[in-house]
């Protein structure tokens, strides 16, 4: 599972195109959003870069959280 913090992803209207992004990269993928944690949980067999390059293009960069 990947699990990606995306800092302006801060409502409900924020996580629906995060997800129309990332299921254009593997569109079977089982997402799980978490906008209070501003957190996304991606299960899928594809690598992670091609999520962080599109979640980039959407507007919406994963950023690593601190301490982690």
């Amino acid at each position: 599972m990947l699990q990606f913090h995306i800092p302006n992803m801060t409502c409900g209207s924020c996580a629906r195109p995060v997800r129309d992004a990332l299921l254009s990269v593997d569109p079977l993928a089982q997402i799980e959003t978490d906008t209070p944690a501003r957190q996304v949980r991606v299960e899928t067999a594809l690598d992670e870069a091609a999520f962080i390059a599109v979640l980039a293009e959407a507007g919406y960069p994963h950023q690593p959280q601190p301490g982690r």
